[in-house]
């Protein structure tokens, strides 16, 4: 991992920065894929702001604090970090552990009843989108809706073994929809 200092209306001293440094180099026991840190160190209104951006594996995660000491301001910035490495790690595991199903949404053209001799308008499908359903919870397959911002997300729920779709409602919250 490399890590640069940045210092604006402040001074680093030496022994502050080797205890930052050995601070961050621990954030590798959590995950061993951060690619590069940076710490920004600044002093506004009385306060030492201490503002820590990693590069963990293409993620860019950020931690900013204040305090009137460097070194609690510091600290205080790496546990924001510390955090979201833990959640992010976990989330990469909980990910890998998950089954990927393919499903295929294809209708045998056999089994679709005969259109009748009457015009009717014309409901024409023009894109296929063929994708993988993960297995999840309700809960998880809201938040994976929201990060890829969409309307409706479908899933496999992990409870029930089911397809499932979460859904956004006009009048706030969300739906689940089950088959009987």
């Amino acid at each position: 991992m490399e890590v640069r200092f940045l210092t604006r209306n402040v001074e680093l001293p030496g022994d502050i920065k080797e205890y930052m440094e050995k601070k961050l180099f621990k954030i590798e026991k959590f995950f061993d894929r951060i690619l590069d840190t940076q710490v920004a160190l600044n002093y506004k209104r009385g306060m030492n702001v201490v503002e820590i951006t990693s590069n963990v594996n293409g993620v860019v995660m950020r931690g900013e604090d204040y305090a009137p000491d460097l070194r609690k301001a510091f600290d205080k910035a790496l546990k924001n970090i510390e955090r979201q490495v833990k959640r992010h790690k976990s989330y990469l595991t909980d990910k890998a552990r998950m089954k990927v199903q393919d499903i295929s949404f294809d209708i045998d053209q056999e089994l679709l009843p005969q259109q009748a001799e009457k015009e009717e308008p014309k409901r024409e499908i023009v894109k296929i989108k063929k994708f993988t359903v993960d297995v999840m919870t309700p809960l998880e397959a809201t938040m994976q809706m929201e990060l890829l911002g969409h309307s409706f997300f479908i899933f496999k729920n992990d409870e029930s073994g089911d397809i499932n779709v979460v859904y956004r409602r006009e009048e706030g919250g969300y739906g689940l929809l089950e088959p009987k």
